[in-house]
């Protein structure tokens, strides 16, 4: 399992013009089942994601995909856990 951090750069003024490519690559890890969850890194910083059912060199490359990413509107850190206990809503993530 993994916690992706995107986190701006310098130059998030640049967002807004690539913003439907970025969704489109939310989506797209969504539908495929590698993101579990997305949201913002609050106040504004950037965003988050759980993803899982990928290995670290595929999410590497999707990640790297990512139009924000690519532009260098974030920088993305990509962190790896390996669960060991979870509350019984989540013990799916245990498998």
């Amino acid at each position: 399992m993994f916690i992706v951090l995107l986190r701006f750069s310098g130059d998030k003024g640049r967002a807004a013009r690539l913003m439907d490519g970025h969704k489109a690559w939310i989506k797209s890890g969504l539908d495929d089942g590698v993101f579990l969850l997305v949201g913002t890194l609050q106040p504004n910083l950037g965003g988050a994601i759980v993803a899982q059912n990928a290995s670290l060199s595929e999410l590497q490359r999707r990640v790297n995909d990512d139009p924000f990413v690519a532009e260098k509107i974030v920088t993305a850190e990509i962190l790896e856990v390996a669960p060991s206990n979870a509350d019984d809503r989540l013990k799916f993530l245990l498998g």
